[in-house]
């Protein structure tokens, strides 16, 4: 029998410390060195050539971004060591529908372009949370916004970021987990503290040249290894583990062979693993709330120049979504095929000895492969590659979430604060917020029977539906006000934390155990529940709005669709409050007046706490706003983004349809 083997007679196990040596060599460690070094001198020149003084600077870089390197930005931002590991490993399990939750999120940055950045433009907001202030008032919309929306961003992103991350160092250097994780966050967290948004902007755009050139490299080497695009599906189809009984039980064929569907999107709506129904709608939702409503997106598209670069940079980003399948999803169901007893084991004791857990290993999937095929020197650029994807993703969402902390709750704490104060806040929130994820990491790794990218599209769908239910009629229905919005919010709240405690309590379970989470909860697909929540959300927003007294069209003015070219001077609901709150220029003044010595003076060049120049006078500080909320196009850059934006749907349903 199979259980029989010894480890060490098994066909392809990599001996661990001899595979951790791999990279320890001249030509990777130059290769990282000098990307390291690329990177930091990037970042500084950003840092060093913007106005990081104010928090309109250091959020929103000023809003002179120019499309290429916004959608760069948008594409690293997103795409995060995460996606390498997860996408990768879902695919070596399950085959090529896992690409569906990146190609909806092409169609989604063309609603975000056209419908939604408008909005907020007008709006004149920094952040989300400030916008849902604007349009329906009050402060309990704002404030629970910003704090689930910092709770996802440990819950969902940051842990799962470092996790992912963390797996390929430790297999590539063999360091301590926790020590590769201190290192990469403390090199992070310093451009980020010191960089604002520009420096992360700038530094993104190498990141995604490093890595759609690492990545391209490796799908060659994978491709050439098993004999071409031919093969690919014939071989996959018969990487079965060589050990598929053992610890006394019974495994059931279906947990180690490929699946039947595992070259079609679409698949069957009750037993597939990504069922079709909920691939269509259910993904569009939680695409809907991540690219239209979720602070680290927005945030990129807010420091275009114009309307037509923040279009050029969705339409760039959405045809860069496209290439996961090539550069993602392919190559891990090819490491499946070469090295089938590691990615594909099911026995939980062999799969501990394989990579250390036993929910399974195909989250080593591309580590592995990298390990294995590329030669050396290009090891170093795969390496570089996971840095960069890894460094990305916690740059920008270490400046949203700061963000966030800083206009939408500090605020509230420190009503009186200089912008100085505001600055040193955020920069300090990142170190906390740090902390609080690594702390989160364990759970990451054993939910949804340990593949990453089924773990991150669960938790999308617990927590994500409401927020995009309420931004979508906030949008759309004039008649949705703050009662219907708040309450809303929080019964979708509650039936979200339900499913997802539950299952954290419970266990997801997996192929060869069944969890214990009552099926009344669990029973449901999450893809599915997605659609519930949004659907019962939505419902009782509008519900509850109905019954309560409408919000009057003069405070309205651009800030919804209807209303969005209305030329009427807005009323906003917090006008008083802003009255009573604007009084706080002493301390600033005080700062600026202060005799500082030379040390003092370098340490703030350095952080961006420099003085930033006279105060404004009024018709400059006019000018600035009506920059700051200006969405004009030229004619025909309106038109050519509006050509591109076609085609790029055109694609869409080409891909779609060529792999249904």
């Amino acid at each position: 029998m199979a259980s029989t083997l010894s480890p060490s007679t098994v066909p392809g196990t990599p001996d661990p410390p001899a595979l951790s040596e791999r990279i320890q060599n001249p030509a990777d460690i130059s290769v990282i060195v000098i990307y390291f070094v690329a990177v930091m001198a990037v970042g500084l020149w950003a840092m060093l050539r913007t106005n990081r003084g104010s928090v309109g600077g250091f959020f929103l870089a000023g809003r002179d971004i120019a499309w290429w390197p916004m959608g760069a930005s948008l594409f690293a931002s997103n795409i995060g060591s995460g996606h390498f590991v997860g996408l990768a490993g879902t695919g070596a399990s399950s085959g090529i529908a896992t690409v569906t939750f990146e190609w909806h999120s092409s169609v989604l940055l063309l609603v975000l372009g056209w419908v939604f950045v408008p909005i907020y433009i007008k709006a004149g907001v920094m952040t989300m949370p400030e916008y849902l202030k604007k349009r329906f008032g009050g402060k309990r919309l704002q404030v629970y916004l910003s704090v689930l929306s910092l709770f996802i961003c440990v819950a969902l992103r940051i842990s799962s970021d470092i996790f992912s991350g963390a797996i390929f160092i430790k297999l590539a250097l063999g360091l301590d987990l926790y020590l590769a994780i201190f290192i990469l966050l403390a090199i992070t967290a310093i451009y980020t503290i010191t960089g604002g948004l520009a420096s992360v902007i700038y530094t993104d755009t190498l990141q995604t040249f490093i890595m759609l050139i690492g990545s391209f490299i490796l799908m060659g080497f994978a491709f050439a290894e098993i004999g071409g695009y031919e093969s690919f599906a014939e071989k996959y189809m018969n990487a079965i583990p060589s050990i598929v009984d053992g610890d006394n039980l019974t495994i059931h064929a279906r947990c180690y062979t490929p699946q039947a569907d595992s070259f079609h999107l679409f698949r069957d709506p009750i037993t597939g693993d990504i069922p079709w129904p909920g691939m269509i709608l259910g993904i569009f939702i939680t695409s809907l709330w991540y690219w239209c409503t979720d602070q680290v997106i927005v945030q990129r598209c807010l420091c275009g120049k114009d309307m037509s670069h923040v279009k050029a940079a969705c339409i760039m980003c959405g045809y860069l979504k496209l290439l996961p399948m090539f550069l993602m999803v392919m190559p891990g169901m090819i490491s499946r095929i070469l090295y089938t007893d590691k990615v594909a084991c099911v026995v939980p004791s062999e799969c501990v000895k394989q990579c250390g857990t036993d929910v399974g290993c195909t989250n080593y999937a591309y580590p592995t492969l990298v390990l294995e095929l590329m030669p050396a020197g290009l090891r170093g650029l795969m390496l570089s590659v996971m840095l960069a994807s890894l460094m990305s993703s916690l740059t920008s969402i270490f400046n949203s979430a700061s963000a966030l902390f800083t206009i939408d709750i500090y605020t509230k704490v420190r009503k009186q604060a200089s912008e100085r104060e505001l600055l040193i806040a955020g920069r300090i929130f990142v170190f906390v917020l740090t902390v609080i994820s690594i702390l989160w990491v364990p759970l990451v790794e054993v939910s949804q029977s340990g593949q990453l990218i089924h773990y991150t599209e669960s938790i999308s769908s617990y927590l994500g539906p409401p927020i995009a239910a309420v931004f979508m009629l906030a949008i759309f229905c004039r008649r949705v006000n703050e009662q219907g919005a708040f309450w809303g919010l929080i019964i979708g709240l509650v039936m979200g934390l339900i499913r997802m405690i539950t299952e954290f309590a419970y266990g997801t379970g997996s192929c060869l155990a069944a969890g214990d989470c009552p099926k009344i909860i669990c029973g449901v697909h999450y893809l599915y529940f997605a659609i519930i929540l949004f659907c019962g959300t939505t419902l009782a927003v509008l519900g509850i709005s109905l019954l309560t007294k409408p919000i009057p069209e003069v405070h309205l003015y651009r800030l919804c669709w209807a209303l969005r070219d209305s030329t009427e001077e807005r009323i906003d609901l917090d006008a008083d409050e802003k009255k009573h709150e604007a009084t706080g220029d002493g301390a600033e003044k005080d700062y600026s007046e202060q005799s500082r010595g030379c040390l003092r003076k370098t340490w703030d060049l350095f952080c961006g706490l420099q003085e930033t120049g006279p105060k404004l006078t009024k018709e400059e500080e006019e000018a600035l706003r009506q920059k700051l909320t200006d969405t004009s196009e030229r004619p025909l850059w309106r038109t050519v983004v509006n050509i591109n934006a076609i085609l790029l749907l055109a694609v869409v349903v080409f891909v779609y349809t060529y792999f249904a």
